[in-house]
């Protein structure tokens, strides 16, 4: 179960991380750079935990595939980026995919 919640802090750093490196203009802002070094560093720190339990691959797709979804929201949210219907059809599909490996996959740990 930890290695759930780790992977949880992964993604929620990763995210902040992501969203700091467009806040930072190109590194050019000192916070928002200081908070992409921060975020980054978390995650992966937090994934490693995450790879003691669970297999690199399922990690990773949990990983990147909620972390795509929940940074585009950011970018709709906080950016004012604009999604059209192929976009938002592609992030279902990887909420389904990443849905598909943690319901059904017998190599993910439940």
């Amino acid at each position: 179960m930890m290695a759930y919640v780790y992977l949880c802090l992964a993604i929620v750093a990763e995210v902040l991380g992501t969203s700091a490196l467009k806040a930072s203009q190109e590194f050019s802002r000192l916070w928002p750079s200081v908070g992409v070094v921060i975020g980054y560093g978390l995650a992966f720190y937090w994934l490693t935990l995450v790879l003691r339990t669970l297999p690199v691959g399922i990690a990773y797709a949990v990983w990147a595939g909620l972390g795509i979804v929940l940074v585009t929201l950011i970018g709709v949210l906080w950016f004012g980026e604009r999604l059209d219907w192929p976009a938002v059809a592609g992030l279902a599909m990887i909420i389904g995919g990443v849905t598909v490996i943690q319901l059904f996959s017998s190599v993910s740990t439940h």
